[in-house]
């Protein structure tokens, strides 16, 4: 039987988190599959796959959020076989950000114009979809530094925003 890996938060700051793998067993270990999950607003959970080759235990997670709850998951490569999946969970140090105030104005029938306020030097994800279902399941999006966006949509549709 193979065991699943151990995972062993060493740090967490502001925006990552650092972790080791490893396996209590003599089977050889190929590669680690790592998932990180997290939820955006309540509307959209997110989630960034790490495929770490070798043996290689130690990992550093950068560019993530103040005070948001991560849910980290693994599967070992291994000679004989796929191992079960272990789970550990942190939430980043510091104060969650302010969410943006969000304006958003249609332009003509197929653009709309999109600006918002909030903090400078980060990334913003702006999603869109015509109804909430399709906002929590599969939204368009994109991403940008700036606080404006002009998004491309269907005409004859009414949309939802949310940055």
């Amino acid at each position: 039987v193979i065991p699943p890996p151990v995972i062993h938060i060493e740090s967490y700051s502001e925006d990552s988190i650092s972790f080791t793998l490893k396996m209590n067993t003599n089977i050889k270990v190929s590669g680690y599959v790592v998932n990180i999950y997290w939820t955006f607003d309540t509307h959209r959970q997110e989630k960034r796959t790490l495929i770490i080759e070798g043996e290689k235990s130690l990992q550093k997670v950068a560019n993530l959020t103040a005070h948001t709850p991560y849910e980290i998951s693994v599967w070992a490569r291994t000679e004989l076989g796929d191992s079960p999946l272990s789970f550990a969970r942190v939430v980043t140090s510091g104060t969650r950000p302010v969410s943006p105030s969000l304006k958003a104005k249609a332009i003509n029938q197929t653009a709309v114009e999109c600006t918002w306020t909030g903090p400078r030097n980060v990334v913003y994800g702006i999603f869109y979809a015509t109804s909430f279902l399709e906002l929590y399941r599969s939204p368009h999006n994109s991403s940008t530094t700036s606080h404006n966006v002009t998004v491309i949509v269907s005409r004859d549709e009414q949309y939802l925003f949310l940055v």
